[in-house]
């Protein structure tokens, strides 16, 4: 298995694109837009420039990185020669049944097909083909070229011989792979999601301010960063949706999102990527202060 397809060039598509990249696999990055391709491939590099100025690659591994990353805008010829393809588009569901209704009919018969989907049912992913017993989750985490984990979902009718490939293949990216089934959220996002959504609602009821809150979790529980930074991280649209995803899967309150956050989605204040959440964030600048609708 030598021939990787990504589908979407975003944060996470981009960042899965570089580290097979770096193990020496061929990898066609698919994406509607050329614009996001180009954007895809500079940041990369500059990811790729920031590990060799940490003395972590060489150069000559910056090369054949950036050489074994093809784009194309055509998905059924980004996947055609595919063993694996790996799915990293926006978390709707009704875009990845789309996309893999198409992988379906584009790829072979033994290509594996996997969703990078931080809490959509794979099981339901796998519905939409005629091949479901090689349908499988592949969570990497953000930034996916530092970040060790990687969950990988079991659908419904993921066959053990495909889910114990992707689990060597994810070490063999250097990555830890942790076996998970398939219900809503996952365990990170199961976990991860309702501790963002109370600290949102800690936020939203006035108990504390913004940084006083982060700061509470930072020194208080060890966190590197605090959950309100940590949503604009992820992105508010991110975190909104898949709270919707676990309040529809379990039919339980508690996954029900803080309506602070879906104000904040609505007024297209989406953290870091809008440049403005629950902290205002400068391009070039390492300095977050707290929005000014925050600030007493």
């Amino acid at each position: 298995m030598k021939n990787i397809a990504v589908i979407g060039a975003g944060t996470m598509g981009n960042g899965i694109a570089h580290v097979f990249a770096m193990k020496d696999y061929q990898v066609h990055l698919v994406d509607i837009s050329a614009d996001r391709l180009k954007a895809a491939l500079a940041n990369i590099e500059k990811n790729l420039d920031r590990m060799l100025t940490k003395e972590r690659i060489t150069s000559e591994q910056k090369t054949s990185t950036l050489s074994n990353i093809t784009t194309t805008t055509d998905m059924v010829t980004g996947v055609s020669h595919a063993d694996l393809v790996v799915e990293a588009a926006t978390e709707n569901i009704e875009l990845k049944l789309k996309i893999f209704k198409q992988l379906d009919e584009a790829t072979s018969d033994d290509c594996i097909l996997a969703s990078n989907t931080s809490s959509i049912s794979i099981t339901k992913i796998a519905s939409v083909t005629s091949k479901p017993e090689k349908v499988i989750g592949m969570h990497f985490m953000n930034p996916v070229p530092i970040m060790k984990l990687v969950e990988v979902i079991r659908g419904y009718q993921t066959s053990d011989e495909v889910t114990k490939l992707i689990l060597e293949m994810s070490t063999g990216l250097g990555k830890v792979p942790v076996e998970v089934n398939d219900y809503p959220g996952f365990v990170a996002n199961r976990i991860l999601m309702p501790m963002i959504n109370e600290a949102i609602y800690t936020l939203y009821e006035n108990v504390a301010g913004v940084e006083e809150i982060d700061t509470v979790m930072k020194l208080g529980m060890a966190h590197p960063m605090g959950p309100l930074q940590l949503a604009d991280f992820i992105g508010l649209d991110v975190c909104l949706a898949i709270l919707h995803v676990l309040n529809a899967g379990f039919g339980n309150p508690k996954y029900a999102p803080c309506p602070l956050l879906v104000n904040m989605v609505t007024a297209g204040k989406l953290g870091r990527k809008s440049s403005e959440g629950f902290y205002k964030y400068v391009k070039g600048s390492k300095d977050v202060v707290v929005s000014d609708y925050f600030k007493k």
